[in-house]
């Protein structure tokens, strides 16, 4: 999972500071003020690493990608080309590197990479400035390794922890890296042990191709979905693929911690449905033996008839896909949500908070699913119930990132990482986090008495 997040001169983040990243990391803020941008940046990564293209540096998007930033001087703060991106990301190894001896006396093992990259684009064209990565045990570096490019366009590879050494042939100059990440493929070519960096770039890869997104606008429920046994990655961008992630599921079995009894994927996420208050129980069933069309069936309360979820309020169809993805996501997953609770009546938005601190500690063939959320609200009642699971103990205040996002005057937003302490209390609180509450009490006690006091007529 990301464990740090810095980013500089990307929309309206001239720069955010460096970020802690918990296991649930939830963002809120007001209108315009940079919470999505935060997440639109891992998004063009990842649609980055997944392109085809290998000479393309960053992937801003089109029409058909995960998301569309334009062009760098859209997507670069105040939209001044000649600004630089750049971004700090680290992020803990599901499976530790194992390195050579290099400058330490055995094999050294790193649960942790960093990668920080300088972007610039010149001319309009995306290109590398510098490429660092750093594996690391705990505090320790153990390796470090960057790329930069020269004033002849060349690129030069540097290192404090190893001397990578160059062939005995003539010293031709490294080109651009591949994407964002990669070392160019000439490196193994000019210098000696330097597989472990082609280990690097792959770990990044396996990184983004984790990373899920669930966006704010949800697919329109349907009285018929179609499955023909296909697994899909994720439930889609808008949840358009949640019936078909159900039912490649069925056969997982999940539970809600150490210990605790397993069910099977659709029966664990009926039971949620049901104690989030939104339903008594739930059905994905095939219209007909042999058929490859399905039809969800929800009963609303204890004895009532069966309805198709058409036939339900509207919260049912908008928060499946949240749930379902927070447990279908494989191990070692970040997914990125938009408002989860959009839709939802308050109690149920509390409600969702318990659900999500399950899915962070949930357990599958009995090992630790490990899954981060980074979820982007407006809630205040999905705030209050993850302040109360704190001072419950229910979750550690290290488990957990709050952030609150604000935009300056300037044009610039501000982000200030909110302190919890052990009993759940937000030692910061901003000033309207959601809105002014004693200035709307004032208000109306005021103008009550100001009605009182005039002439009935």
């Amino acid at each position: 999972m990301f464990t740090k997040l810095q980013i500089k001169n990307f929309k309206v983040w001239e720069d955010t500071g460096h970020l802690r990243l918990a296991p649930l990391t939830v963002l809120f803020g007001t209108n315009s003020s940079g919470k999505s941008s935060l997440g639109h940046l891992l998004l063009a990564l990842k649609q980055t690493v997944t392109s085809s293209d290998t000479k393309r540096t960053l992937f801003l998007g089109d029409r058909n990608s995960l998301i569309d930033l334009g062009t760098f001087e859209d997507a670069i703060h105040t939209h001044q080309e000649d600004r630089q991106l750049e971004f700090d990301l680290a992020w803990s190894l599901p499976q530790p590197i194992t390195l050579p001896g290099f400058t330490l006396d055995e094999p050294q093992s790193g649960d942790e990479l960093a990668l920080h990259v300088v972007i610039e684009a010149p001319h309009g064209q995306p290109r590398v400035r510098s490429m660092a990565y750093q594996l690391n045990l705990k505090d320790l570096v153990l390796l470090d390794a960057k790329l930069t490019r020269q004033e002849n366009g060349k690129y030069k590879l540097e290192s404090d922890t190893h001397p990578f050494t160059r062939k005995q042939m003539r010293a031709w100059p490294l080109p651009a890296p591949l994407k964002f990440y990669r070392f160019p493929s000439e490196t193994s070519m000019y210098y000696q042990d330097v597989d472990i960096l082609d280990d690097l770039a792959l770990e990044t890869e396996k990184q983004f191709r984790r990373f899920f997104h669930l966006g704010p606008l949800r697919e329109h429920p349907q009285r018929n979905y179609e499955w023909s046994g296909d697994n899909p990655e994720d439930v889609g961008a808008r949840g358009e693929k949640v019936i078909s992630a159900l039912l490649a599921a069925q056969t997982r079995k999940l539970s809600r911690g150490y210990k605790l009894r397993s069910d099977p994927f659709p029966v664990f996420i009926a039971k949620w449905l049901n104690e989030l208050g939104l339903i008594n129980s739930f059905e994905v069933k095939p219209i007909a033996k042999g058929r490859k069309e399905y039809e969800v069936l929800i009963q609303v309360w204890s004895g009532g008839s069966p309805v198709r979820i058409t036939d339900v309020g509207f919260g049912v169809s908008q928060v499946l896909p949240a749930i379902v993805q927070a447990f279908y996501a494989p191990p070692h997953s970040t997914v990125l949500m938009e408002q989860p609770e959009i839709h939802l009546h308050p109690q149920v938005q509390a409600n969702l908070a318990d659900l999500f601190l399950t899915a962070i500690q949930a357990r599958e063939d009995g090992a630790d699913r490990n899954v981060q959320l980074i979820i982007e609200s407006h809630s205040e009642h999905f705030l209050n119930r993850l302040m109360r699971r704190v001072a419950e103990e229910k979750v550690k205040p290290e488990q957990i990132a709050i952030y609150f996002c604000e935009s300056l005057a300037s044009g610039r937003a501000k982000i200030t990482p909110l302190q919890v302490d052990l009993y759940g209390n937000i030692a910061n609180w901003p000033e309207n986090f959601f809105g002014d509450e004693m200035a709307d009490i004032a208000g109306r006690t005021a103008a009550a008495a100001e009605r009182m006091q005039k002439p009935s007529t």
